[in-house]
């Protein structure tokens, strides 16, 4: 009897010091919040996960901007996925191999990424690192947005995404929540 109690607490103590060191390894990654937002949205639950996981936050923006118009913006996003095109960017990280965990978003343009989320990872070695999807959308959820991802970050990890609806964006922070503590990278 007094050889399991011995058996049972060096156990208890072993799953401790695991879950311990889980926690200890999760907080310790360095988290960047990388974004593009034409309307807001984006930008409003990019700054809900850097909250959320004490990240540092980016912000994607093309030299030239897109248009205010919806349509115009519209066809012109067709036009530029259509031909994989990608806009340069008016901002670079200097050193994203600090980094361990990037979170990249952006708006569902086409079932996809928008353009300037395309030419941010492709502009950077993102090999080891996990990459963490969320978009916003009106109805199209993440598309193949994924897919499209882990083409242009061939050596990363792709997590589970979140996709938000646009008008939606205001009620997500308990989603946001969730999905951190599933993907457990809350702070």
């Amino acid at each position: 009897m007094r050889t399991r109690s011995i058996l049972f607490g060096i156990l208890v103590a072993f799953v401790s010091m695991i879950s311990i060191h889980a926690q200890t390894s999760v907080s310790k990654k360095k988290i960047l919040v990388a974004y593009f937002s034409h309307s807001g949205n984006t930008r409003f639950v990019a700054n809900q996960i850097k909250n959320a996981t004490g990240g540092d936050i980016f912000e994607i923006q093309s030299v030239k901007p897109y248009p205010q118009d919806y349509q115009t913006v519209v066809d012109q996003a067709k036009r530029e996925i259509n031909s994989n095109y990608k806009p340069a960017l008016k901002t670079k990280i200097s050193n994203i191999r600090q980094y361990d965990v990037i979170f990249i978003g952006s708006p569902n343009w086409w079932s996809t990424i928008a353009p300037p989320v395309a030419t941010f990872l492709s502009s950077y070695n993102l090999e080891g690192k996990t990459i963490v999807p969320f978009m916003t959308h009106e109805g199209t959820r993440m598309g193949h947005s994924v897919l499209d991802i882990k083409k242009l970050c061939p050596k990363s990890t792709v997590l589970e995404g979140l996709s938000i609806r646009g008008g939606d964006v205001g009620r997500s922070r308990s989603d946001v929540e969730k999905w951190l503590r599933k993907l457990e990278l809350e702070k």
